[in-house]
């Protein structure tokens, strides 16, 4: 047997390398399962997402033969548009019900009946009757919503093998939409409602519309005082401050905002802006000035990198054919830096539209039905809609729930895909 000593030093560095490369192996092979991992994860969380929520793209809707009648809905025969509008339209489709299902007479099989029809059909009748006053008399046959559990019911989600105790419909309910199926009455379609209602507490008549119009408004105030402030005290401390104690004070302080909790950010809105200043509550004004603080440091931090990857020479041949300094930063360095400034201010915008702590302590967390028509009107935004989506119990929103991330996800993918997009477009190297 060699002994330690009657190794020769070819066999000691080869030794040495065996284990060094297997130490690599084993660290290379670490990565790629931690690459692996994170990205299954990821897929099985937008796998679940979507599978919860593609169903809510499609609506169910029940064909039905309306009788507008002129005893329900303007009496007196004025046409007179007050009038109109207090129709019993509610009672025109139960009397469709009631004629499709002639053999129901109790009155709780007469509740379950109505509610095959959601509740929210009777605005759609009045509607049309507002819009042409001369279906009054007449009979139409209309594809009407259904209600959520019949809409689940028909999705798959409610299973009608089940026993009667398990199910939230029972056999009589199962048996009066099946006979709608067979009839040709109930189809699913493109669920419109989705993209142009605000919200409601009923399931199937729950849209996206003011959510989306609020984060619109919210990253638009954002926006439009985020971007000059930040880029400008991005070229000031970049290009024009001093080095002193003060601006290294400045400079330590916008790096600790940008590891600062959302959350208190949305305390400094509610105490300033709401308590102090008197602004309203819920509005997207306030949400983006909160948005505002909290997205400033980003840009900021962006902004300075972009200038100093601006190449000093720039500056100097500017400064030596006879600039200012304010022209060598206005007329050279910041057009060269924009593209990153602007890639930086994308990503805080994304990072602003996905944010719901903040914008719940200043109130957005509201049940508001009406589409905002400007900054100043009550309204919520796409993450705080889904918070309060999730909490309710219909199985109806768990995929209205799943939609509203998925609109959300497309939106964050779209916004980080510009950002990445205006790099690879405009960036220089240098």
């Amino acid at each position: 047997m060699t002994s330690p000593a009657d190794r020769k030093p070819i066999d000691v560095v080869r030794a040495s390398l065996k284990k060094r490369y297997a130490r690599e192996r084993r660290f290379r092979f670490l990565g790629q399962l931690a690459v692996f991992s994170g990205v299954a994860f990821v897929g099985i969380l937008f796998i679940t997402i979507i599978l919860n929520g593609y169903t809510a793209f499609e609506q169910t809707d029940i064909r039905m033969d309306v009788y507008f009648d002129e005893q329900m809905i303007d009496p007196q025969g004025t046409r007179d548009p007050q009038v109109l509008l207090q129709g019993d339209y509610a009672g025109l489709v139960k009397a469709a019900l009631r004629k499709e299902f002639p053999e129901v007479r109790g009155r709780r099989d007469k509740r379950k009946l109505y509610r095959l029809i959601s509740s929210g059909a009777s605005s759609r009748l009045q509607q049309m009757v507002m819009d042409d006053p001369g279906l009054i008399g007449t009979t139409q046959s209309l594809w009407l919503v259904a209600d959520d559990d019949v809409d689940m019911l028909v999705k798959g989600h409610i299973d009608r093998t089940l026993p009667e105790s398990e199910r939230r419909l029972n056999d009589k309910v199962v048996g009066w939409i099946e006979k709608l199926e067979s009839e040709g009455r109930v189809e699913k379609r493109f669920n419109t409602t989705f993209f142009t209602a605000g919200d409601s507490r009923e399931p199937e008549m729950a849209g996206i519309a003011g959510a989306a119009a609020g984060s619109f408004y919210t990253l638009l105030v954002t926006l439009l005082l985020s971007f000059p402030i930040g880029v400008a005290a991005a070229v000031y401390l970049e290009e024009f401050a001093p080095t002193n104690r003060l601006t290294d004070l400045i400079e330590v302080n916008i790096n600790n905002l940008a590891a600062v909790p959302s959350i208190v950010f949305g305390l400094l809105g509610l105490a300033v802006f709401i308590n102090f200043f008197g602004l309203p509550r819920s509005a997207p004004l306030v949400g983006g000035l909160v948005l505002t603080l909290m997205t400033l440091p980003t840009i900021i931090i962006a902004s300075r990198a972009a200038l100093k990857s601006v190449p000093p020479s720039i500056r100097e041949a500017a400064l030596g054919v006879g600039a200012s300094k304010m022209q060598m930063v206005f007329h050279h360095v910041l057009p060269l830096a924009m593209p990153g400034m602007l890639t930086g201010t994308i990503i805080g915008m994304a990072q602003a539209l996905g944010e719901s702590a903040p914008l719940l302590m200043i109130g957005m967390v509201a049940f508001i039905v009406d589409i905002p028509g400007g900054p100043t009107d009550p309204s919520t935004v796409l993450p705080v809609q889904i918070y309060l989506w999730a909490d309710s119990p219909e199985r109806a929103f768990v995929e209205k729930t799943s939609a509203a991330i998925m609109v959300l996800l497309a939106f964050l993918m779209t916004m980080n895909a510009l950002a990445v997009v205006l790099r690879k477009k405009f960036e220089r190297r240098w």
